[in-house]
C-alpha cells in the first residue's frame, strides 16, 4: 500500500499516549490520515489529541483499556462511526516486566500477558471483520518486539506475550489471505526504542542491576520516531516482518533458528544479549 494511498483514510493506533504508538499516530497524521487515538492514560491521551488537533488533523480520543472486550468493540464502534472506516490497525498497546519469573506477582504476570497478547487478540476482533467488510485494501499491524523470537530471562511475562503475539499474527496473516486477501497482515518488531515502557511497567521490588541495565538499554535506543517511519516504509512495501533493528533480529533469529532445530539447551548459545 503506497503512502499516498492512505491520505483522507483513517489509522487507530492502541497505545497512541506516548513511545512508538504516539510517533505513529502523529506520523499517520502528518500523511493526511484521520487519526483514531486509544491509550488507558487519558491525560497523555488528550494532550497528544489537542497537539494533532491544533495542526489542523482529524483525531478522535477514545480512552482505552485494551484488556477489556467491551473497550476495544466501543473503540471499532467510535472509529466507524465518525471515519467510516479504517485502512490501517496499530495494535501497539504495550507493558514490560522484570524480574526472576517466580518472583513475579501473578496480577502483574496477568496484566502483561492481557494487554501485549489478549489485547492484539481484541483489537483483531473487533476490526478485521469491519476491515474485512470493505473491499478496499488495508493494512494490520501488530507491535511484537525481538523478545517475540528471543531467549529473555528476567522478562519472562513479556517474552512470553510477545512470543504470543509472534504466533497469532503469522497465523492471522494466512487466515487473512484466505479470507480477506485485501487486508495486509505485519508484525512489527522492533529492537531498542526509547520508549517509557519501564516507566510504565507494573511495580513490584527487582533488583536495582536489572531495572538499571534494561532502562539504560531503553534510554539508548533509537527514537519513536525513527521507529514510526520504519514502521509506514514497511507498511508502504507491504512487509510482513516490519523491523527497526535488522543486525539484531538476524542473529537473534539465527541463535534461535539453531537452538530449535539442533534441539540444544536453552543456555547453549546464551551470552546475555537476548
Amino acid at each position: 500500500m503506497q503512502l499516498d494511498e492512505l491520505r483522507g483514510r483513517t489509522a487507530v493506533v492502541t497505545g497512541a499516549g506516548s513511545g512508538i504508538g504516539e510517533s505513529a499516530a502523529r506520523h499517520a497524521a502528518s500523511l493526511g490520515m484521520n487519526v483514531v487515538l486509544a491509550d488507558v492514560a487519558t491525560e497523555r491521551l488528550d494532550a497528544v489529541a489537542a497537539d494533532l488537533r491544533s495542526r489542523g488533523s482529524a483525531v478522535l480520543a477514545v480512552p482505552t483499556d485494551v484488556r477489556d472486550v467491551a473497550a476495544v468493540d466501543a473503540l471499532a464502534d467510535a472509529a466507524y462511526a465518525e471515519f467510516g472506516e479504517v485502512a490501517v490497525l496499530l495494535n501497539n498497546a504495550g507493558l514490560e516486566s522484570l524480574g526472576v519469573t517466580w518472583e513475579v506477582p501473578a496480577d502483574e504476570w496477568r496484566r502483561v500477558i492481557d494487554v501485549n497478547l489478549l489485547g492484539v487478540f481484541h483489537g483483531v476482533r473487533s476490526f478485521v471483520p469491519r476491515m474485512g467488510a470493505d473491499p478496499r485494501r488495508s493494512h494490520l499491524v501488530n507491535t511484537c518486539s525481538v523478545g517475540g523470537i528471543a531467549i529473555t530471562p528476567r522478562m519472562t511475562a513479556y517474552a512470553a506475550s510477545k512470543h504470543g503475539v509472534q504466533a497469532l499474527t503469522e497465523s492471522l496473516y494466512l487466515e487473512c489471505a484466505e479470507v480477506f486477501p485485501q487486508i495486509t497482515v505485519s508484525v512489527f518488531s522492533p529492537g531498542q526504542v526509547a520508549t517509557r515502557i519501564f516507566e510504565d511497567a507494573p511495580t513490584h521490588e527487582v533488583t536495582a542491576a536489572d531495572t538499571v541495565f534494561w532502562r539504560e538499554q531503553i534510554r539508548e535506543g533509537m527514537t519513536p520516531d525513527v521507529a514510526a517511519t520504519l514502521l509506514f516504509d514497511g507498511i508502504a512495501r507491504d512487509e510482513f516482518w516490519i523491523l527497526t533493528h535488522p543486525e539484531s533480529f538476524e542473529r537473534l533469529a539465527a541463535k534461535r533458528a539453531r537452538v530449535l532445530g539442533e534441539q540444544l539447551r536453552p543456555d547453549a548459545l546464551f551470552d546475555g544479549r537476548n
